[in-house]
């Protein structure tokens, strides 16, 4: 049982669901098991949770919602 693990800021549905579907599809292409053997998580994070070169990432982005492009 394959596991995948991404930490990230809060993102919408559509695109947790993209995540799982594209990490599942190359991790299986890469490892030649089936797709039904992984497993996703998406664990997400507030961006005053998240730090990056030593400041919070909610205090770097215009809009404290929305992670850096």
């Amino acid at each position: 049982m394959p596991v995948i693990t991404i930490d990230l800021w809060a993102v919408s549905p559509e695109t947790k669901a993209e995540l799982i579907e594209k990490l599942t599809k190359t991790a299986s292409e890469i490892t030649k098991l089936p797709p039904p053997a992984f497993f996703v998580y998406v664990r997400e994070y507030p961006t005053d949770a998240i730090g990056v070169v030593g400041i919070p990432l909610s205090q770097q982005v215009q809009n404290a919602g929305t992670p850096p492009r």
